[in-house]
């Protein structure tokens, strides 16, 4: 392992995963999941990948597959927050282009979203905004998921509050929308 990158996670912690999930089915999904989650900002970082690659006898290549294919693994830092606009065609004729555009206020946010990138995370890693292609919940557009609680028919007055509400640190449960 190329000692000069940094791990996240420690060896130890990744070594508690894969000895849980030691010859179960989709040890190697299971393994990655978990140790993303175990990493305080949910990324793969190249050194854990690094570590597993060795510890289970996959080839890296492999790893960066899985971990290149299913959009659920980060391979670059996340906020402390996330908010997930969707970009299907139900959410984008109902508005989600503008709901972006809204979340633009902040800095750099703009920027990397125009120019093709799916996700942004702020420098102080407290917001990642991100974008997918659909939800499934196409009647209920347009559709916004913030830390994992979708919200529907989210109009520009609610994503701002819901930005106002993250940036001062208020909990899930004060971001609920009418």
């Amino acid at each position: 392992m190329n000692t000069t990158q940094e791990i996240f996670v420690e060896t130890k912690k990744i070594d508690e995963i894969i000895a849980s999930n030691a010859g179960k089915p989709g040890e190697l999904l299971t393994v990655m999941e978990e140790v993303q989650e175990a990493n305080e900002f949910k990324f793969l970082d190249p050194a854990s990948m690094e570590y597993i690659s060795c510890k289970l006898k996959v080839p890296l290549s492999q790893i960066y597959s899985v971990a290149t294919f299913y959009s659920f693994f980060n391979l670059k830092p996340q906020g402390k927050n996330t908010i997930i606009v969707c970009r299907g065609t139900a959410c984008h004729t109902k508005g989600s282009k503008v709901l972006l555009d809204d979340l633009s206020v902040l800095p750099g946010c703009k920027d990397a979203l125009d120019s093709g990138e799916s996700s942004f995370t702020t420098e102080d890693k407290q917001i990642t905004v991100k974008t997918v292609a659909c939800f499934g919940q196409c009647a209920l557009a347009p559709v916004v998921a913030v830390n994992s609680v979708i919200y529907s028919n989210v109009t520009s007055e609610q994503i701002l509050q819901i930005l106002q509400n993250l940036q001062e640190g208020k909990k899930d449960e004060n971001l609920k929308l009418s």
